[in-house]
């Protein structure tokens, strides 16, 4: 069995736990036990994966689009291991509310079990994200370890920063530090705020990851050539220098 079949296998069972009551599962160091089946608790895994992209829209008051975010979520939680929370898009709820240049995203796991909530500003010439919040309640990883709430709040100005009209877009991984316990992994990203005269399109705007991914090796590429280049010439100049001294005796 794959390291990873393994690890695959080990969340698929404490999802059991958390869905079948009275059902008891048994691992080398933990035990964990749960009877309430009826409550939605996320299940914390020991290996990270791609998360899966889900779309979340939001309305304004006319009815029209205002807000629309496309990404994948992933919580990290690091507390003396760490463990992974990939977010599924179908146990996703949206609510919030939008007006001409504020607006708040709210994305809500089924029974309040996680939440993170967006909120957007625009200005004269560019949108971006002012306020990030999350917390995540999930089934705790043994019989005694307790329930527990993890929660952070990013507050600090200017996330994805984009010209109105324009979309953010990132596919390389954007990690966020909420608080020491939690971190926010989210891959891919596109982000598209505020209702432009045209609608819900624009012009993709790379972020910076996605900019030296691309730029990075083209560049190295073109100075490993220029550097061949430059030795072969050298070595060409070196070589017909000798022709000539020795033409010269």
């Amino acid at each position: 069995m794959t390291p990873g079949s393994h690890v695959s296998g080990w969340c698929l069972l404490l999802l059991l736990a958390a869905m079948i009551p009275g059902l008891q599962l048994k691992t080398n160091d933990n035990l964990v036990s749960n009877s309430e089946a009826q409550i939605y608790q996320p299940v914390l895994c020991p290996s990270e994966s791609t998360p899966s992209t889900g779309t979340y829209m939001l309305k304004g008051l006319d009815g029209k689009p205002c807000i629309k975010v496309t990404m994948g979520a992933e919580f990290i939680i690091t507390e003396k291991t760490t463990w992974y929370f990939s977010v599924d898009p179908s146990r996703i709820s949206t609510s919030g509310q939008c007006d001409k240049d504020a607006a708040v995203l709210s994305l809500n796991l089924t029974d309040n079990a996680g939440k993170l909530q967006l909120t957007f500003r625009k200005e004269k010439q560019v949108h971006y994200i002012t306020k990030l919040t999350a917390h995540l309640s999930p089934l705790p990883v043994c019989q005694r370890c307790a329930n527990k709430t993890y929660s952070g709040l990013l507050d600090n100005g200017r996330l994805f920063t984009t010209a109105n009209g324009q979309i953010f877009t990132c596919k390389s991984g954007t990690l966020l530090l909420m608080s020491p316990e939690l971190r926010l992994k989210l891959v891919p990203l596109k982000i598209q705020a505020f209702t432009p005269p045209r609608g819900l399109s624009g012009e993709d705007v790379e972020c910076l990851a996605d900019f030296n991914n691309r730029v990075v090796p083209i560049v190295l590429g073109a100075t490993a050539v220029g550097l061949m280049l430059m030795l072969g010439l050298t070595l060409l100049l070196i070589k017909d220098r000798r022709r000539n001294g020795y033409n010269s005796l």
